[in-house]
């Protein structure tokens, strides 16, 4: 394996870590995989994400089950932060967009079907 390379911090950061489920539909995932590729995704996504003050969002996939890892400066508030980019240009479009890989209602906002991890260890200092 040979890894990925961060960009590190010059401060304290937030970092969550979500998990969704998406269709087991081979053909779907694949899909699903174009349109978050760098060549496919929507530019307009990216910048609302910046916007709302994300400084790095990375999704992994296995099989059918996504892992989602957004960090954020210290003071980043989540549920404020989420509200304001669901007003964003084409997030609403985007969010309907997806939710046929995500088996959701194509009103379901980031927030009503991706569910937050609990960090259970790190390397303590």
């Amino acid at each position: 394996m040979e890894g990925y390379v961060q960009t590190i911090s010059n401060g304290r950061i937030k970092r969550y870590v979500q998990y969704l489920e998406i269709s087991s539909d081979p053909e779907l995932i694949e899909l699903y995989r174009k349109y978050h590729s760098e060549a496919h995704h929507w530019k307009e996504i990216r910048e609302g994400i910046r916007q709302v003050g994300i400084l790095e969002m990375e999704i992994y996939l296995i099989g059918n089950h996504l892992t989602m890892i957004v960090d954020a400066p210290a003071d980043f508030d989540w549920e404020k932060s989420m509200s304001r980019l669901a007003t964003l240009p084409r997030q609403a479009e985007w969010e309907a967009f997806v939710s046929k890989f995500q088996g959701c209602d194509a009103d379901a906002k980031s927030t009503d079907k991706w569910y937050p991890m609990e960090r259970i260890f790190r390397l303590y200092d």
